[in-house]
């Protein structure tokens, strides 16, 4: 039980920044391409982007490893960014408007992508994640520690699992389906520790008379 506890657990972890993805080439406008083709390239580590009354709109720069694109509303709030960093993970961010960040996506160096919803707190609050080797995950997180409070997972080798966990993370509950298709049920104490399970037992054979 508790080398299932290790597994799941760490499958439903969700490390900060390891969400990313790609944009497609339209990002900017035709009239801007166009009035600077007569330049073949420019080079600069950073980039301001300005609207008619010369407000800032969106920055494009490359600080500490990390290039990033953020775009700003008419108030000067970020609402939107799109990152790759210096180990070449990247991600998607989109901001409401207090400038808390509401939905992220991308991809981290160790190949785990996924999708990550936080409250208007900017606190997590879901995620679902694939690994790279396959492993799934769907991971609800408690509104005011921000801990994991329930995790549904696939494991690489198509073993499904429910877990709940308690006030301070600990694993208390867990449903399960092995391989081989017998289920199970554990039950652990604040320490980790099981106090009870329901696993799948072999009829036995009726004696003879």
């Amino acid at each position: 039980m508790k080398d299932r506890r290790h597994w799941l657990y760490a499958s439903l972890a969700l490390a900060g920044g390891i969400f990313g993805g790609a944009l497609s080439g339209h990002m900017f406008p035709r009239e801007a391409e166009a009035s600077a083709h007569a330049a073949r390239e420019l080079k600069a580590q950073k980039f301001v982007l300005v609207d008619s009354d010369g407000n800032e709109r969106g920055v494009f720069d490359v600080s500490n490893g990390v290039a990033a694109f953020a775009l700003e509303d008419q108030t000067g709030r970020p609402r939107g960014e799109f990152r790759v960093g210096a180990d070449g993970g990247g991600d998607i961010a989109f901001y409401d408007q207090n400038g808390v960040k509401r939905v992220a996506l991308g991809e981290a160096k160790s190949g785990r992508n996924g999708v990550a919803i936080y409250g208007n707190k900017g606190r997590q609050m879901a995620a679902f994640t694939v690994a790279d080797d396959n492993a799934s995950s769907v991971t609800l997180y408690d509104p005011d520690t921000g801990r994991a409070r329930v995790g549904l997972g696939v494991t690489s080798t198509g073993e499904p699992a429910l877990v709940l966990f308690d006030e301070n993370g600990h694993d208390r509950a867990e449903m399960h389906v092995h391989a081989d298709g017998k289920p199970g049920l554990a039950l652990a104490d604040e320490s980790g520790k099981s106090v009870a399970g329901l696993p799948m037992q072999e009829p036995q054979p009726i004696p003879q008379q």
